[in-house]
């Protein structure tokens, strides 16, 4: 049997964490068992559904590199599919047309309930005959169609993760599975097309568990064997809530955009609810597709650690290339306003992978590059706490003096010169170096904490770096 998953986002919005752990869930089972991944766009809320949304969520998918086999496919595509399904239900005795109105069943649900009975359909037109249908139809009234639930005995599931799950059929009503205006609701567009593509496993969060025991008595009208279901838990955030914007990120996109790269977070979300042992934190893509299985996928909600992933993120920055993280970080620069669209030159291009090394041990997130390195790319701006407590010090002035006449007597402008000739100053004026330094790094950077001093001085160039201690003393 080839394994065949499917990761079904409704286009309402971006693409949630929550969501990309199922679509990442599904891709690693099916790339572990040579099976295919297809991408199912659920399209069929018109009044939520936007092509901005689609867009976003396959761009985050590609972001994170999770190809797919087949799709996307849209399910509003699939219309005329879904009208014969639910036509052959009706000629089976399996559904019928449904004339009752929106506020008729709002109005019958308040009173149910203010009886103190339940607000489900009450199943008043499931015994209509042909003469009552003919006269609602005369009327004007649009049916909708309605599957006739079992109302007696049990729906088993047996989860592959929670294990046996028994519902009671008498809780269930006759739900609605073609509005109105001929649109398929989810419950019944779903199962139309897992069977129609083949699904063998459906890997979905716990929220649809309740969706499946009506889902497989439609598999079962539709004479179908229902896939192999397996429900993920929860993603909570740091308080034990469930995952949202109040928590901060919660969209993938939101993640990229700050600076968070594609292989952590395919590393992280796969933590969310998997484990391969009990120490192992770290796997490549190749590894997850290696080890990957849904037996060691815990039942148990999952908690979002932002200081995990950010722990995480700083790792795989530290795996880049000097070339690799500043190709990474321009899109970064450019959205500063610090470097200009276009594809840079040699020159520039070295440049930038300079800035990039000097900076790489310090970074969390590739956002952060911007403020350590935009003293490299524009006029130097002071801070003015750092003005008062370095530059106007007692000595500084004659201490940026010294460095002056050091730093012009340099020709082999070099991080391993400047280093040299620096310290030796120190020891020349009877300081630490410490108290040499710390004003050159204020006059060039504006600021107490930069990249390291002598690579700065080596990217600034001896020009740039003269003229900004000379600005700095004239501020002492």
């Amino acid at each position: 049997m080839t394994i065949r998953v499917r990761f079904a986002p409704s286009p309402t919005g971006y693409l949630h964490v929550g969501g990309a752990r199922t679509a990442l869930y599904n891709w690693l089972f099916a790339r572990h068992a040579g099976g295919k991944f297809i991408l199912r766009i659920e399209d069929t809320d018109r009044a939520r559904s936007t092509e901005d949304a689609i867009r976003a969520i396959i761009d985050s998918m590609t972001w994170l590199g999770l190809d797919c086999d087949e799709g996307p496919y849209k399910q509003m595509d699939r219309r005329d599919l879904y009208a014969a399904k639910a036509a052959e239900l009706v000629e089976s005795g399996r559904a019928y047309f449904c004339y009752c109105g929106p506020e008729e069943l709002e109005e019958r649900r308040r009173a149910a309930a203010a009886g103190g009975g339940s607000p489900r359909y009450d199943r008043r037109c499931r015994t209509l005959t042909a003469e009552e249908e003919a006269d609602r139809r005369a009327s004007g009234r649009r049916p909708a169609i309605r599957f006739v639930s079992a109302d007696e005995g049990e729906t088993i599931v047996d989860d592959l993760i929670r294990g046996r799950v028994v519902f009671d059929n008498a809780e269930l009503d006759d739900l609605i599975i073609v509005r109105p205006d001929g649109i398929p609701t989810y419950n019944f567009a779903a199962v139309v097309d897992d069977i129609e593509m083949g699904m063998t496993h459906v890997i979905r969060g716990e929220d649809h568990l309740p969706n499946t025991p009506r889902q497989m008595q439609i598999y079962e009208a539709l004479g179908a064997e229902p896939p192999a279901f397996a429900h993920l838990s929860m993603i909570l955030g740091a308080d034990k809530a469930p995952l949202s914007k109040r928590h901060g990120a919660a969209s993938v996109e939101v993640f990229r955009d700050e600076g968070y790269l594609p292989e952590t977070m395919v590393n992280f979300l796969a933590l969310l609810g998997w484990a391969w042992d009990d120490k192992t934190t770290l796997f490549s893509i190749a590894d997850l597709q290696a080890k990957f299985s849904l037996d060691k996928v815990t039942k148990s909600p999952a908690v979002f650690d932002t200081a995990k992933l950010d722990w995480m993120n700083g790792h795989y920055i530290r795996q880049l290339t000097p070339s690799e993280l500043a190709r990474r970080a321009q899109p970064f620069w450019r959205r500063a306003g610090l470097l200009p669209d276009g594809v840079p030159n040699a020159a520039e291009i070295a440049r930038l992978e300079a800035m990039a090394a000097v900076c790489q041990e310090r970074l969390v997130k590739l956002g952060d590059i911007v403020g350590l390195t935009d003293f490299f790319f524009k006029d130097v701006e002071y801070d003015p706490l750092a003005v008062d407590k370095v530059l106007k010090k007692e000595g500084a002035s004659e201490t940026l003096a010294a460095v002056a006449a050091t730093l012009a007597s340099i020709d082999d402008w070099t991080h391993d010169v400047l280093d040299t000739g620096l310290r030796a100053l120190a020891d020349e004026l009877g300081q630490k170096p410490g108290q040499v330094f710390q004003p050159i790094r204020v006059a060039i950077s504006g600021r107490t904490v930069s990249p390291p001093l002598f690579e700065s001085l080596e990217i600034l160039g001896k020009e740039t770096s003269l003229a900004r201690i000379k600005k700095a003393r004239e501020l002492a």
